[in-house]
């Protein structure tokens, strides 16, 4: 019976921690979609920080890959992929914000899967 009250009591006690962890950098997570590094000097020990700082970093990446398709091809980078890419993108971004504002690490739709930080 003392097994059970101990792996019963286990459990509240992380999310105890991941909630300060959440309290305390929900700011920082914020600012990792805006500024992915900044989370990354400011908070490194943060998991949920570094959770955003990753989504944040795959983020850019992907808004240098749209840019850089979107001005070398003509025609179809400039009426489609810019744009269209450009507003995706900035709908990601705001999903992140609000995810790390609500507390949650949900991953973004498409690139959210993908880690490059550890």
């Amino acid at each position: 019976m003392s097994k059970e009250m101990n792996t019963e009591e286990t459990p509240v006690v992380i999310q105890q921690e991941e909630s300060a962890d959440v309290k305390e950098n929900k700011g920082m997570a914020i600012l990792a979609y805006i500024i992915f590094f900044i989370p990354l000097l400011a908070a490194k020990d943060s998991k949920f920080a570094m959770y955003h700082a990753n989504q944040g970093l795959i983020l850019f990446l992907c808004w240098i890959g749209v840019s850089v398709l979107g001005t070398v091809l003509p025609f179809i980078g400039w009426l489609l992929i810019l744009p269209f890419g450009s507003l995706v993108l900035v709908i990601f971004a705001v999903m992140g914000i609000i995810n790390a504002a609500n507390g949650k690490e949900k991953p973004l739709p498409i690139i959210g899967k993908y880690k490059l930080l550890k």
